[in-house]
């Protein structure tokens, strides 16, 4: 990833989290103020890579990202789009599963798992680049390692 387009990815998210955007030109409009020459198109797409969707509080339509999302608003789908955009890779290490991501967005991937509420998953932790998915006790983390895998579209392929 460019390192413009991730400064423009981390300032659009910091406005998302800073305060509600109702719109992509409003988005935009924000964006070029900070010094982003940007277009509505990217600004779509950067939505999209951030995971953000419209939702309705109060009465009014605006973005969030998906750590602003309750946990009733999220589906396997979304987890799993969140998962085959962010995540990079996936391994086991003990009863952890760590998951290295595009830098800046480790938090999304975390939120998204933490939103999805599996039974399997204590908790998360988020650096910059990387998570820590935590097995609960009794759990096979290597169960969990393929699930990731499925969900990523990077399913090992058995030759026989």
């Amino acid at each position: 990833m460019s390192t413009a387009r991730a400064g423009r990815l981390h300032a659009l998210a910091a406005l998302l989290r800073g305060g509600a955007l109702a719109s992509q030109e409003e988005a935009t409009e924000r964006l070029r103020a900070l010094g982003f020459r940007t277009t509505q198109a990217t600004i779509s797409r950067d939505l999209e890579r951030l995971g953000a969707v419209k939702v309705r509080r109060g009465g009014v339509l605006r973005y969030a990202l998906p750590e602003q999302i309750g946990a009733a608003d999220w589906s396997g789908t979304r987890l799993e789009r969140v998962l085959g955009e962010w995540a990079l890779s996936v391994e086991a290490a003990g009863q952890l599963l760590v998951i290295r991501t595009a830098p800046g967005s480790a938090h999304l991937v975390a939120a998204a798992v933490d939103h999805a509420q599996w039974p399997e998953i204590a908790g998360t932790i988020a650096g910059d680049d990387t998570l820590f998915v935590a097995a609960r006790d009794g759990v096979t983390v290597h169960v969990l390692l393929t699930r990731f895998e499925r969900m990523m579209g990077r399913e090992k392929i058995a030759y026989v």
